[in-house]
C-alpha cells in the first residue's frame, strides 16, 4: 500500500510545484534535504560508534556480569522459558542495557541474537515463544535513562538544551514499559 501512497504524494507534490510556479524552491529543498540528511548520519554514526565500541569492552569485562546479576531477577521472571539458559539471559541483558542507554542502533544487533538464540530453543518454530513476545514488547517499549540517539539528534539541530528532554524521557519510557508489561502477562495467562 506505501508502494502506492509515497509515489502519489511525490507525484502531486511536484506536479503541484509546477503548476504554482515553486519548482525552485522544491529543487533547493531536496537539495538542503540531502545535505541534512548526510550531516545527521554522520553525527548518529559517530554516537553509535562510540556507544557500541563501549558495549563491547563492557562485554568483555566484569561489568556485564554484574549487571546481569542485578538483572537476573527482573529477567527470571520476565522470560520463564529461559531460566536455565545463561546465553540467552546475557543477551537478553545486553539488550535492555543497550536499550537503557538509549543506543537502539547498538542494541539492534543484540536483540536479533538474542530472538535467534530463542528460536532455536523454541519447540514450535512456527510460532513465537511467550518469551519471544515478551522481548519485543520491552524492546518496544524499552525504558531509557541515557536517550543519546535524541540528544544527538537534538544537538545536531542545533537546540540550545539538547538534555532538556531527559525528564520526559524518563517519565514516558518507564509508563510505556511497566503498561507494555502488565498487558502482555495479562494477555499470555489470558491465551496460554
Amino acid at each position: 500500500m506505501l508502494n502506492i501512497i509515497w509515489p502519489v504524494f511525490l507525484i502531486s507534490s511536484f506536479i503541484y510545484s509546477i503548476y504554482s510556479g515553486k519548482i525552485l524552491e522544491v529543487n533547493n529543498a531536496i537539495f538542503n534535504s540531502t545535505k541534512n540528511a548526510v550531516d545527521l548520519s554522520i553525527s548518529l554514526l559517530g554516537n553509535m560508534c562510540l556507544w557500541s565500541g563501549l558495549m563491547q569492552i563492557a562485554n568483555q569485562t566484569t561489568v556485564i556480569e554484574k549487571i546481569n546479576k542485578i538483572l537476573k531477577p527482573i529477567i527470571d521472571n520476565l522470560f520463564p522459558d529461559v531460566k536455565n539458559n545463561s546465553k540467552i539471559k546475557k543477551e537478553i541483558s545486553m539488550n535492555i542495557i543497550a536499550n537503557i542507554l538509549g543506543l537502539g542502533n547498538a542494541s539492534t544487533p543484540l536483540g536479533l541474537k538474542a530472538m535467534k538464540s530463542m528460536q532455536e530453543e523454541n519447540n514450535k518454530k512456527s510460532e513465537l515463544s511467550n518469551s519471544m513476545i515478551m522481548f519485543i514488547v520491552i524492546n518496544t517499549a524499552s525504558i531509557q535513562i541515557i536517550p543519546t540517539t535524541i540528544i544527538a539528534i537534538r544537538n545536531s539541530l542545533g537546540s540550545e538544551n539538547p538534555t532538556k528532554i531527559i525528564i520526559p524521557v524518563w517519565v514516558s519510557t518507564i509508563c510505556a514499559a511497566f503498561g507494555a508489561i502488565i498487558v502482555c502477562k495479562i494477555l499470555i495467562k489470558k491465551f496460554k
